[in-house]
């Protein structure tokens, strides 16, 4: 058995050491309590029996046009202290998602419908990644699809192995 790499200042990774494994198991724990990715989305809103979530896209009405999830409900995060409650049953927990990873509008949905008394998750990834996964979108136009990237998904199957 190879030992395990020292700990040593010059190495960038190892630096700081790994946490123990009790305290990584509970972070972990803790952030998919918080996080869901875009294929288990996907995979709930396909299930039978419906999602168990509703899923909310935080962004302008101008981006929901360019583009959203289909089934998704529209409410921007301005909107969400006038229009949760008219919107919303506070007993079904909400996933929210905004452009993708390099915006944290879902954080920021996520983090006002926690304030109203929300059970709250965020996609991770975002509409950016919903699309590149090749999931069908639907834009003011219509239906909207594209293969997809090799790089986000794995070609010819719908299952990552995550």
């Amino acid at each position: 058995m190879t030992p395990p790499p020292a700990i040593t200042a010059d190495n960038p990774v190892l630096r700081v050491p790994p946490a123990a494994p009790a305290t990584a198991a509970a972070y972990f724990g803790a952030s998919l309590a918080f996080h869901a990715d875009v294929s288990d989305v996907a995979a709930a809103l396909a299930a039978d029996g419906g999602p168990g979530f509703v899923l909310l896209d935080s962004r302008s009405t101008t981006s929901w046009d360019q583009g959203h999830i289909p089934g998704a409900v529209h409410l921007p995060t301005p909107l969400i202290a006038g229009r949760a409650h008219g919107l919303l049953d506070p007993a079904v927990p909400v996933v929210t998602y905004c452009w993708g990873p390099g915006c944290n509008g879902a954080a920021r949905a996520a983090l006002a419908l926690a304030g109203l008394g929300y059970r709250v998750k965020e996609m991770l990834g975002g509409f950016e990644y919903w699309v590149r996964e090749g999931f069908a979108f639907e834009t003011r136009q219509g239906h909207g699809e594209r293969a997809a990237d090799p790089l986000t998904a794995p070609a010819g199957s719908a299952d990552c192995g995550c």
